[in-house]
């Protein structure tokens, strides 16, 4: 299992601690946290130091829905929507890769929810994330 890199809990994620982790990838998160911002304030996003995980981790919210997490690992960061089962028709009929909706739908459950995740190392694989996140603020 691939070690997460944000586990300092005394270091801040700041833009020069995820370019020394990211690398390359550094260009798709500031697309990712630019495409939150772009809509705020219905959109925000916070960082926050998670003692049970030993990791920080970044958090994208709609009001009080969260939309998606995302984790640092060596070269890319990895986001992760978590929809409830009434989701699945919309994400069925999206237009995400089918890699994405079997992801969903024969993925693990926790109670009533499942995942889709995205690890993004380039541009590209940002807009699936951008897609997931459309759907999860559709199916509040």
């Amino acid at each position: 299992m691939e070690e997460t890199v944000l586990r300092d809990p005394e270091e801040f994620p700041s833009d020069d601690v995820l370019r020394r982790h990211l690398g390359r990838a550094m260009a798709s998160w500031q697309a990712l946290t630019a495409h939150i911002e772009e809509h705020e304030p219905a959109l925000s996003h916070e960082w926050r130091y998670y003692k049970d995980g030993k990791s920080w981790l970044f958090k994208a919210n709609y009001k009080k829905l969260t939309l998606c997490w995302a984790t640092v690992f060596p070269g890319k960061f990895r986001t992760t929507c978590y929809f409830p089962d009434r989701a699945e028709p919309a994400i069925v009929g999206s237009k995400l890769s089918q890699s994405y909706i079997d992801q969903y739908l024969h993925g693990r459950r926790y109670g009533k929810t499942r995942a889709i995740t995205v690890d993004v190392r380039k541009l590209a694989d940002l807009q699936a994330t951008k897609q997931i996140m459309e759907i999860r603020l559709e199916v509040k």
